[in-house]
């Protein structure tokens, strides 16, 4: 295999990097040359995404990658899903995009229900109905900016919306555009009518491009402003899960499910086709789209979130304490003895989290959390029993008894959180890669440049590339985490 050299931009909701991925003799290595630091801005009691400085983010990362290496065959974005920005005719942002975090849709679900109802919705799109979802977002902003709908805009989702900066195209990309409830699923492109019903303008939606396809090259002016030459811009699984449910390096001759586990856990299977069913949608199971035409039927359950706030907090207190640290005081403290859901909605918004688990104990009847040490097992223990939770309602819906677990994504690091999904869920773990949605990202534009002719080849060649460490369940563990099980439901009420 001759040398190719791609550049994956992956933004996270609180980080955002520049990495090279270079294929040669048969592997993939990564280098990381930009990293900077991404989050809300707080304005007029709304937060936002600070847009330009994110923009000026990527340039920056492309002139350190061109410093690396001056033959870039390719490079592309990825971001998390569902937030977005909308051009005024000019091409400039008509305001700075929401983020998915603000406030603004609390009540606009049941707005969007008075004009379609929830069971035909689901239906339609097949999406998991969540306060953050670009369909609430959009209800939110049109009754407080109705302006900003005007004739000759041009709604792009975040990561769409860099790859306009970027080259010029004004284009929606199949995986992100599908977190947006707005999409048909069955068609895999914009429900009109949907969007006519609920008084938004069709002409705000461009076309649909989907993944493993090339956008365009690098605009004049932006080749002028770095110095350098044409670098084509591809679409990829532009939402940053797609990307990552691509690097999983799953073993094909087993019966598998993933969880992509970051700031929020991402649990499914990959499909052929969406699963429309009203038990699909009272599970709170979602149809979002992934390459090669597949659909990723997942739930989202809130993930590394818990942990990442209650850091924070600490930390602003004056406790620091790293992630290792916690897994290390979490492993001393004595299991199952504190439970809460993940997805209480009082933990959605950044938040005094340890106070917050505190108080749910508390109201749940469990008693007061008497050290930092049992709080944190109260987290490690109901994230486990949560993706136990959701994997048997993923088997029910499907009728698959799964084999394995691939957990793919930064949290796989915490070898505390492996090996105790492993133990609750009774299956294999492989945990890896680590820089799953990088991978993705990069092995989709490989891809779309011909150099690896499939997606089941470039899973391979993810196998061959990183260390992928199995956590196998401990037997006599299974006792404790069956009672645990029971308990742990009849306290969240699931």
């Amino acid at each position: 295999m001759l040398k190719k050299t791609y550049l994956a931009f992956d933004l996270g909701a609180s980080s955002g990097r520049a990495i090279l991925g270079i294929l040669e003799n048969g592997k993939l290595s990564l280098e990381e040359v930009h990293r900077f630091s991404n989050g809300p801005v707080e304005m007029e009691g709304s937060l936002y995404w600070d847009f330009g400085s994110i923009c000026s983010e990527i340039k920056t990362g492309l002139k350190k990658a061109l410093a690396v290496e001056k033959n870039i065959s390719g490079m592309a974005v990825d971001t998390w899903g569902v937030d977005y920005v909308i051009l005024k005719k000019d091409g400039s942002c008509a305001r700075l995009p929401y983020n998915y975090r603000d406030p603004r849709t609390d009540s606009m679900p049941e707005k969007v229900f008075s004009v379609i109802p929830k069971e035909k919705l689901y239906e339609r799109t097949g999406i998991q109905f969540m306060q953050l979802n670009t369909i609430y977002q959009l209800a939110a902003h049109r009754e407080k900016h109705p302006g900003d709908f005007e004739e000759g805009n041009t709604l792009l989702f975040v990561p769409d919306a860099i790859t306009y900066m970027l080259c010029g195209k004004k284009s929606c990309e199949y995986t992100i555009a599908s977190t947006s409830n707005l999409v048909d699923a069955e068609k895999r492109d914009w429900d009109r009518e949907l969007i006519s019903m609920l008084g938004l303008p069709c002409g705000l939606f461009p076309s649909i491009k989907m993944p493993g396809t090339v956008a365009g090259t690098l605009s004049p002016q932006i080749m002028n402003e770095l110095n350098c030459g044409p670098v084509p811009v591809m679409y990829v699984g532009s939402h940053d899960t797609a990307s990552a449910v691509a690097s999983v390096p799953a073993d094909e001759s087993k019966k598998w499910a993933y969880i992509s586990c970051g700031t929020w856990a991402l649990l499914g299977a990959e499909l052929k086709s969406p699963i429309l069913s009203m038990d699909a949608m009272d599970s709170d199971y979602t149809n979002e789209g992934g390459l090669c035409g597949s659909i990723r039927f997942l739930t989202n359950i809130m993930g590394s979130w818990l942990f990442q706030e209650t850091k924070r907090v600490w930390n602003e207190k004056g406790n620091p304490i790293g992630f290792a640290e916690m897994s290390k005081l979490a492993s001393s403290a004595e299991p199952f003895k504190y439970f809460i859901n993940p997805n209480d909605k009082r933990f959605f918004t950044p938040c005094d989290m340890p106070e917050n688990i505190r108080r749910s104990c508390k109201e749940s009847g469990q008693g007061a959390i008497e050290d930092d040490a049992a709080l944190l097992r109260c987290i490690y223990d109901s994230l486990a029993l949560c993706f136990r939770y959701k994997i048997e309602k993923l088997e029910k819906l499907l009728g698959v008894n799964y084999e394995c677990l691939n957990m793919v994504g930064g949290a796989t690091r915490d070898t505390l959180l492996m090996q105790l999904t492993s133990d609750c869920v009774g299956i294999p773990v492989y945990a890896g890669p680590v820089e799953a949605t990088s991978i993705g990202n990069i092995c989709t534009q490989a891809m779309a440049d011909g150099a690896i002719p499939n997606l089941a080849l470039a899973r391979g060649l993810i196998r061959d590339s990183f260390d992928i460490p199995e956590f196998k369940p401990d037997k006599a563990a299974s006792s404790g985490w069956g009672s645990a099980y029971s308990r742990f439901k009849g306290v969240t009420g699931l």
